[in-house]
């Protein structure tokens, strides 16, 4: 059994772009007792979350949610609306996007991978008028489904996906159209029903501050239509039983009792909070984090300022500096975990997480552990970073609200 407690002094600050720190009210939810998955106190606490959730999606359609991670839920979306051989067209914004097209590529599904080449595509959001220009060409409609990724949790990209409906709605496809907000859901704004979304894939370990092992699939009516006639294999993913038990807050398959109590927490908080609150407060945090990386002199992986994370800042090194290492120097000497580079910009970048139970402090904390490593790995500064960052906070200070218990 590996140590789980080997953090001497304070807390560990886990600052990568998820799975986010999970608040003790969550934990102390998670802890209770797990009760009979077929009573009534379950079916209640059912059909609590299942309510909930649809209002963090902003959706009227049925939310499913799986006891799974994100990568489950992204198999459900294509497992219940694919026939083999079918081509997705994906576009690629990262990691994450490469990732999902490995997937349609095991499931036996053509994807066409749409982007700008190199690292460019990576340091842009979503180009809407390539998957238009893309769609007008197919005459036959042999492109079943458009996949794009919200907020591309590799890069710090957010992308426009309003843009990405009206691109398919310009070219006349009837595609589907499926996103990937697990990193986003909860603490960007996102809209299942006023975008025209199909499907939408998210997990429990970013914003709703939960451990990993929930995922869900928000479905629109046609994809539900869709998937009646759908004959690509699917069992414990498939839409149908689910739905129908989900109508009376119960599953068909044991579901993770103790996690829900966790989600019914985490739907409280954001609640007390407000979505817009939770939302503003992440804008807020992000572009400090942005003033602090400027001033540095350090560049930061997104170009677009339209598109920068609300979530999550990739800096990149200067040429010769592997952020690896400096990772590595700053969770040896200040306790802290960062993000880790991926696929094509390992060893180029590291991810600095603000989402979730995230508030002024923890960032100023968070950037000032990033400072004295980056000194400590010989990186020159321009300028402090930790005051730029405090000036911002200071200039855009509210009282923080107090909830009525308290």
């Amino acid at each position: 059994m590996p140590n789980l407690n080997f953090h001497p002094v304070g807390r560990h600050y886990l600052q990568i772009p998820g799975p986010s720190p999970v608040p003790d009210r969550i934990l102390r939810a998670i802890s209770y007792p797990t009760i009979d998955h077929r009573g009534p106190e379950f079916g209640a606490l059912g059909r609590k979350v299942l309510a909930g959730i649809g209002k963090i999606f902003k959706t009227e359609q049925p939310v499913v949610i799986y006891p799974a991670s994100g990568t489950g839920a992204w198999e459900a979306a294509l497992s219940n609306t694919m026939n083999k051989g079918d081509t997705v067209l994906m576009y690629e914004t990262g990691h994450f996007a490469s990732l999902w097209k490995k997937m349609a590529e095991r499931l036996g599904l053509k994807p066409e991978f749409l982007g700008k080449p190199g690292l460019e595509g990576w340091r842009q959001g979503v180009q809407a008028d390539m998957i238009e220009a893309r769609l007008r060409q197919d005459k036959e409609h042999t492109i079943k489904a458009v996949c794009v990724v919200h907020n591309e949790t590799s890069t710090g990209v957010t992308s426009d996906i309003a843009s990405v409906r009206r691109a398919i709605d310009a070219a006349g496809h009837p595609a589907l159209l499926m996103v990937d907000t697990i990193s986003g859901l909860g603490s960007i704004d996102y809209r299942h029903d006023e975008w025209g979304v199909d499907v939408t894939i998210s997990g429990s370990q970013k914003g709703l501050m939960l451990p990993p092992g929930i995922s869900f699939n928000a479905v629109s009516a046609k994809a539900v239509e869709v998937s009646k006639q759908a004959t690509l294999g699917r069992a414990f993913w498939a839409w149908d039983e689910i739905i129908e038990m989900n109508k009376t807050g119960y599953w068909p398959y044991t579901p993770n009792t103790n996690l829900l109590y966790g989600l019914s927490e985490s739907l409280d908080m954001i609640q007390e909070e407000g979505l817009d609150n939770v939302f503003a407060r992440h804008q807020r945090l992000s572009e400090a984090c942005r003033a602090a990386v400027k001033a540095w002199g350090l560049e930061i992986q997104c170009t677009d300022d339209a598109c920068h994370s609300p979530i999550l800042t990739g800096v990149m090194m200067p040429e010769g500096v592997d952020a690896d290492k400096v990772r590595k120097l700053i969770y040896e000497n200040f306790n802290m975990s960062l993000g880790a580079g991926l696929g094509k910009l390992k060893g180029l970048m590291f991810r600095i997480g603000h989402l979730g139970d995230t508030n002024d402090l923890t960032l100023i904390a968070t950037l000032g552990g990033c400072q004295m490593g980056l000194r400590m790995s010989g990186v020159k500064l321009k300028g402090d970073g930790v005051a730029a960052a405090m000036d911002h906070l200071q200039a855009t200070a509210t009282p923080q609200a107090h909830y009525p218990n308290e």
